[in-house]
């Protein structure tokens, strides 16, 4: 009886040791690639190059990530997600801080703390990943998908706005969405902070002002100070 509860455990560890092996070396890959996509572009990366970086075989990088194409959306999902598989959106952190939030400053406030943090890691990939969409077909589609995405995900954060009284009534939930949409853009964020110069602490404060002055009742319109914001 011991003897065959000792292998069970024996066969428990190993298995525990194997799944945190793959693991690590997932994460091994998924940073060399990032980073030779964003050093050289996507066309330019290969696979043999980021089997060098990462220190493993290129068998092992197309087990353990898939082909180019997988390899680079799961970065980008990653990416938007901030951990090393991807989330559905309504399953994050953030957005169910926002749901559970009633008051409408607060619930921008906390948006644009994530937009800050999504952007950070995700708008240099995405920009590779437009110019990459101007020629691959499947890259292309990939980058619609994203847009649209966005925009369903923004008008449900319109409605959220509107449920709790923090919509101007002048403003349709189509026209809010459109508004969080366009300014939460991995493009908006690269104009303002890699080329303006902006901190992404500036950018942050900057979005939740905005939204709040362009979005919400007067009464509702006094922005929180960048110190309570998440």
């Amino acid at each position: 009886m011991e003897p065959s509860v000792k292998r069970k455990r024996g066969r428990q560890y190993n298995a525990s040791r194997r799944k945190e092996a793959a693991a690590t070396t997932r994460r091994s890959i998924a940073a060399a690639a990032r980073e030779l996509f964003l050093e050289k572009g996507y066309v330019a990366t290969t696979m043999p190059s980021i089997a060098k970086a990462a220190g493993v075989s290129l068998d092992t990088v197309y087990a353990s990530a898939g082909a180019k194409p997988v390899l680079f959306r799961h970065l980008i999902e990653t990416a938007i997600s901030g951990a090393d598989d991807p989330i559905p959106a309504l399953q994050r952190d953030y957005v169910r801080e926002i749901q559970s939030e009633l008051d409408p400053v607060r619930k921008i406030a906390i948006y644009a703390h994530a937009v800050r943090l999504i952007q950070t890691r995700m708008a240099p990939l995405f920009a590779v990943l437009r110019d990459a969409a101007q020629s691959d077909e499947d890259l292309h589609q990939f980058w619609a998908d994203i847009s649209q995405r966005r925009a369903a995900n923004m008008r449900l954060f319109a409605t959220d706005l509107a449920a709790s009284g923090g919509l101007r009534s002048d403003l349709t939930i189509e026209q809010a969405a459109d508004i969080i949409w366009s300014m939460n853009a991995p493009d908006y964020f690269l104009l303002l902070v890699d080329q303006r110069g902006w901190s992404p602490e500036q950018f942050e404060s900057f979005l939740a002002d905005a939204w709040t002055r362009l979005l919400l009742p007067d009464k509702e319109r006094t922005p929180l100070p960048l110190r309570e914001r998440g």
